[in-house]
């Protein structure tokens, strides 16, 4: 019997090519072939795929970027990508094929709808993407980072949650220190590069908190580059201890030693946050299109272990409050860490990888 082949086509943007790799990685060790499909672009994003999987660029393309000359090309380079993929995979005779969503992922999972392989796709947000959208109603299983997760009418998914790293799960469950007379951390965060209106609020929002409360705070603080300065020196006048850097390397165990995360609600970040079990303040991304970011938090929030600020209401004023609030009620905050640890899910890539292996199993039926 040969070995199986799973193909994994995935866009290039961190949210599609994490968890696509967490999965490549535990195929590896199941013993099975992996192949990731990708377009230029999404190559390479794809240095942190073991050297065992096999990377095949293929053609694809999207209307958001380019000229119009660029943009009349699309549906060309799309089809040339298509017959690519659909020509390989008669030839390689795939096993699962496996979707992550983003544009390049359209050839392969095009392909093997055409061809009939077994295939599902991942939507690590609680709103499908668009392309996920487009192949919701063509594929055999769909598995769902978020809980719940917008699905079309008559399509049902099956909760997976989304794959953490290794030193997220070394931190799972890991015992919380409510507030305190004592030290007390802050861990402010904005996405990959930060964002301006947590610059611009978080700072003086807990400078405004009652002395009591203030004096106990330490603050991580990641900022754009742009805002860099101007943070660290608000923070020195206020002579509040903050570091704040534009990317920090140790985000784990900052969120472990943390006591409240205020920051944008992504889909890997209300993942990491879930299970090492941390309240938080979800300020989701207004200018997201599908406003995926507020279905993000939304297991969490209803759950009680996180407040959701809408970026309209993200004020200096209502932010101290509540962090007044919050900060001053121990077993709240103790409460409200059990119920964030409540809705993680660390086994996300094992469930990953059962629903591949019973897909395979059904296709050879």
């Amino acid at each position: 019997m040969s070995t199986p082949l799973l193909i994994i086509a995935a866009g290039g943007t961190g949210g599609h090519m994490f968890p696509a790799q967490a999965l490549a990685e535990a195929m590896l060790e199941k013993g099975w072939r992996v192949r990731l499909s990708t377009d230029a672009r999404g190559a390479r994003y794809a240095g942190g795929f073991p050297d065992a999987v096999q990377v095949t660029v293929v053609g694809s393309a999207t209307f958001a970027r380019g000229g119009i000359g660029q943009k009349l090309l699309v549906p060309f380079r799309i089809l040339g990508g298509i017959a690519a993929a659909k020509w390989r995979m008669l030839r390689e005779r795939p096993t699962v094929v496996v979707g992550f969503g983003g544009y390049p992922a359209i050839p392969a999972m095009t392909a093997a709808w055409a061809l009939r392989v077994p295939r599902m796709i991942h939507e690590q947000n609680g709103v499908l993407g668009r392309v996920n959208q487009l192949f919701a109603k063509r594929v055999n299983k769909i598995a769902c980072g978020t809980w719940p997760t917008a699905l079309p009418n008559g399509v049902e998914g099956t909760h997976t949650g989304n794959p953490v790293r290794a030193v997220i799960l070394e931190q799972a469950g890991a015992p919380y220190i409510p507030p305190g007379d004592y030290p007390m951390s802050i861990l402010v965060m904005g996405g990959s590069q930060g964002a301006r209106v947590m610059s611009d609020i978080v700072p003086p929002a807990i400078a405004a908190l009652p002395e009591a409360i203030r004096r106990n705070i330490r603050v991580s603080h990641q900022a754009r580059p742009e805002d860099l300065e101007r943070v660290r020196a608000f923070y020195e006048a206020e002579v509040i201890q903050a570091d704040v850097q534009t990317f920090f390397d140790d985000v784990p165990r900052r969120m472990t030693d943390t006591q409240l995360v205020i920051s944008r609600s992504g889909a890997s970040t209300v993942a990491d946050v879930t299970v090492i079990g941390r309240p938080a303040i979800w300020v989701p991304y207004a200018a997201a299109v599908r406003d995926e970011q507020t279905a993000n938090a939304r297991q969490m929030v209803e759950a009680g272990g996180a407040v959701l600020m809408p970026e309209d209401q993200f004020e200096v004023g209502p932010l101290t409050a509540k962090l007044t609030e919050l900060l001053s009620d121990e077993k709240g905050m103790l409460t409200m860490s059990q119920r964030a640890t409540a809705c993680g899910v660390p086994d996300a890539t094992n469930r990953l990888v059962e629903m591949v292996e019973n897909l395979a199993e059904a296709g050879r039926k």
